[in-house]
């Protein structure tokens, strides 16, 4: 193997180390980043929490008695009974153009 043949295998190494130290230095930086935006998550909820368990304020705890009783025009409408249905024909009182009709 001469000298090109060295430079170019000294090329190839040094290339993939390159590529290799690249990709865990990528790896790293995402790992240690994920734990940041974690704990900022965590430190987050941590404050939200409090502010959620607070009461709400005492305008809103109970309706105003306007607003307890729907108004008059949507209250439930009064329905009456319906007239008696006229009486049904006796069985032997089929008219005689039905009584044909179905011959």
């Amino acid at each position: 193997m001469g000298l090109l043949g060295m430079m170019a295998r000294t090329a190839v190494v040094a290339g993939t180390a390159t590529a290799v130290s690249g990709r865990v230095a990528r790896r790293q930086q995402n790992k240690y980043q994920q734990k940041e935006d974690a704990q900022a998550y965590q430190e987050q909820e941590q404050q939200a929490a409090p502010a959620q368990q607070q009461a709400p304020p005492q305008q809103y705890q109970q309706a105003p008695p306007q607003y307890q009783q729907p108004p008059p025009q949507y209250a439930q409408p009064q329905y009456q009974q319906p007239p008696p249905a006229p009486a049904a024909p006796a069985a032997g009182s089929i008219p005689a153009a039905v009584s044909q009709k179905r011959r």
